[in-house]
């Protein structure tokens, strides 16, 4: 078991509640403005076909889901989930803005404990999430069961770059960050434990084992920024038992 965070839920719940009306802005501080190439990366690698059904986990305030509801098309439809309900009524304002809100829908849940059924989603994504949730593993085993057969996981997050005069950078970096969120009027103590579990997180090479371990295979992931941040894919194995 990955433990990301040591973190009860609930807290983590309020967190990003508490976080969620300047959530946009911090995150373009936090990646520089990054993120919204990485987004358009990560979508160019997934195999996204027209009338697709997609599930979008740890959806925040819905800009990869829109990217995602944009892909599908008319025919095709995203469920995007998170457990803030805050950022799921940002996400529902945007979503509506994009004139998309036919082709989402936004639910409240657990992406530890998915309320779908197996085999369910042609692709399963995770933007910004993974490390942030108690246990990483079994978030990959449940966005890996309701993949059906020979669907494609993607996983969007921040990382580590491994070049060393690059790596400090960035560590001096993410120390700022909790400052820059406190002169923005939000607390310093939650931007603290984002940063934390930011520079905490596993490294791309162990990802991408953990992909395989929850049944995934293909594996493989892009560097972004000199491997400040990733996305990781793979497609699920068929269950020769069944």
């Amino acid at each position: 078991m990955v433990q990301t965070n040591n973190i009860p839920p609930q807290k983590v719940h309020s967190l990003f509640d508490r976080i969620a009306p300047k959530y946009d802005q911090m995150n373009n501080l936090i990646t520089l403005g990054l993120h919204k190439h990485w987004r358009t990366e990560t979508i160019k690698m997934l195999n996204i076909q027209p009338g697709d059904f997609v599930l979008d986990l740890c959806c925040g305030t819905g800009d990869l889901t829109i990217d995602l509801a944009e892909k599908v098309g008319p025919s095709g439809h995203v469920v995007a989930l998170d457990l803030s309900e805050e950022m799921l009524k940002l996400a529902k304002k945007k979503i509506e803005a994009a004139h998309l809100a036919g082709r989402v829908t936004l639910v409240t849940g657990d992406s530890m404990q998915l309320p779908f059924e197996d085999s369910y989603f042609d692709i399963v994504t995770i933007g910004f999430g993974l490390r942030n949730v108690p246990d990483a593993d079994q978030v990959l085993r449940e966005m890996t069961r309701v993949l059906r057969n020979d669907g494609q996981v993607a996983c969007l997050e921040t990382s580590q770059p491994q070049q060393p005069l690059i790596r400090l950078g960035w560590k001096s970096y993410f120390h700022v960050v909790p400052v820059m969120a406190k002169l923005t009027g939000s607390r310093y103590q939650d931007y603290d434990y984002l940063q934390k579990t930011t520079k905490a997180f596993v490294s791309v090479q162990k990802l991408a084992a953990m992909f395989s371990a929850a049944g995934l295979k293909n594996v493989h992931y892009k560097l972004f920024a000199f491997g400040a941040g990733a996305v990781h894919l793979g497609n699920k194995r068929h269950d020769r038992t069944k």
